[in-house]
Order: structure tokens, then C-alpha cells, then sequence
């Protein structure tokens, strides 16, 4: 078995030249079962030696494509356990696309509390539409939501969701849903979002986001537009949210 080509068997029908390494498409087959919901989220995958008997490779190739999985937050290992596919359920998940950090160190997310202003089916605005890759006139989910920490008001979020992916999304079910927003959309209604994009810029509060946010007009906030994707680079959320950042800072790491 050659490192850097696939078999016929096992690269029959997979996305991207055939001199990509190996492990490389054996991560897309891999990707392909996690799309197909072959393995839901909190689920155990087969083990590296099943894998590789399914795909006709070594385990060693197998290993590097999970590897790679697992530090992309597709899949997490759990020792003397297995592998699994992640869940924004997981505590060390569910607050990865939260860049916004107290202060003082001794606040954390868990923290938080969640008000839901509003939660309405309506055509899809042309900028919205685009976003979302959906055609004009399309529906979508808009929600309005206040993020509190440690009793103050700091992130006002305005999202749209593709109406036909979440059918029956109501206010009420989700301030009765008890976990994080992500992981309500990928149990009940199989959305699962592996990564995003983000744009920030600095604006100033205007009357209306003001009250809401109990700062005064003119207030600098950050501005974070975010489009989320699941599988297949499909976007799946547009996500527009105005921070304070008077007790909060927004971090990020780069590699």
C-alpha cells in the first residue's frame, strides 16, 4: 500500500485528486459517515482497527486522519474509552465559539444567563438570503437573544437560522432547553455547526441597543458578525452580535 495513494476500494467516489496523502482521504470518508449521521453526536465511533479493516489501511493512517478530527473538534478521545463524535454538550465544546472573556478571571461562561426576546418565522431579508446560500423569498428562523454575565446584560445577539433545517423552533422550547443553543440544534434538530467565520468591527450603541444593553447612546460596542457551517461547508447560521466589552474582552489564538 503505497503512503500517498489511495486504493481503488477505498478511493472510489472520494472528493479531491488521488495523490492526496492517504490519511488525508481517509479523513473525508470518515467526514462523510459523521455527514451521513452514520455516528450522532455523543456516540462512539468504531475503533482505530475496525476503521482500518473497513477501509483496507494501517492503523497508523487511521490514527492521523482522527488526530486531525479530534484537534478540529469533530471528534474528542476519551481515555481507556474511545473516540466520539463531539457535542456542543461537552463543557469543553459548547463555549468554543464564545471568544468573549471576563475581566477578572474568577467569572466564567457558566455563568451566564440567557433571555430570549424574540423568536419569528419570516421571508429571508436579500443580505440574509445571501448569506445562507437560500433563494429569495426563502424562510428563516430570526432570533433575538441577551446574553447576561454575573447579572449585567453583555451580548446582544440578533440570529437567523434556515427555516426548513429548523421546523417548529420556538422561544418557548428554547429557553426550556436547558443546555447550550448548539447543542439543542444538533439533538433535536440534526444541525451540527464544526466551524465559522467571523467579522468584527467597533460601533457605537444607538437608543435602541442601548436600553437593552443598559449602556448610554454613543457607548462603544464590538460588532461580531458570524456564519457558522456544518458538513459539507453548508452555512447554517448568521449570527450578528453586539458585545460590551467595558468588563469583557474578546480573545483568540493563533497558530
Amino acid at each position: 500500500m503505497s503512503d500517498t495513494l489511495m486504493s481503488a476500494d477505498v478511493g472510489a467516489g472520494a472528493a479531491g485528486p488521488s495523490f492526496s496523502p492517504l490519511y488525508q482521504q481517509i479523513k473525508v470518508l470518515i467526514l462523510r459517515s459523521l455527514q451521513a449521521g452514520e455516528w450522532r453526536p455523543g456516540e462512539a465511533i468504531p475503533s482505530e482497527l475496525e476503521l482500518a479493516a473497513r477501509f483496507k489501511v494501517s492503523q497508523g493512517t487511521v490514527r492521523k486522519a482522527v488526530d486531525e478530527l479530534a484537534a478540529e473538534n469533530l471528534l474528542m478521545r476519551r481515555q481507556g474509552k474511545g473516540t466520539f463524535v463531539a457535542t456542543h454538550a461537552e463543557e469543553q465544546v459548547q463555549f468554543r465559539f464564545l471568544r468573549l472573556a471576563p475581566d477578572h478571571p474568577d467569572q466564567s461562561p457558566d455563568a451566564s444567563r440567557r433571555e430570549f426576546l424574540d423568536c419569528r418565522r419570516l421571508r429571508a431579508p436579500a443580505d440574509v438570503a445571501r448569506a445562507l446560500q437560500l433563494k429569495s423569498g426563502d424562510m428563516v428562523v430570526e432570533v433575538r437573544r441577551v446574553l447576561h454575565f454575573a447579572g449585567q446584560p453583555v451580548v446582544l445577539d440578533d440570529i437567523w437560522l434556515p427555516g426548513h433545517l429548523f421546523k417548529g423552533l420556538t422561544a418557548d422550547r428554547l429557553s426550556q432547553y436547558q443546555g447550550p443553543m448548539y447543542g439543542l440544534f444538533e439533538s433535536e434538530f440534526g444541525v451540527r455547526m464544526i466551524r465559522a467565520e467571523e467579522k468584527i468591527r467597533a460601533v457605537l450603541a444607538d437608543a435602541a441597543v442601548a436600553s437593552v444593553l443598559q449602556v448610554e447612546v454613543g457607548s462603544p460596542l464590538l460588532s461580531v458578525e458570524r456564519l457558522s457551517f456544518t458538513y459539507g461547508d453548508q452555512p447554517v447560521e448568521l449570527r450578528r452580535g453586539l458585545y460590551r466589552t467595558d468588563r469583557h474582552y474578546y480573545r483568540n489564538e493563533l497558530s
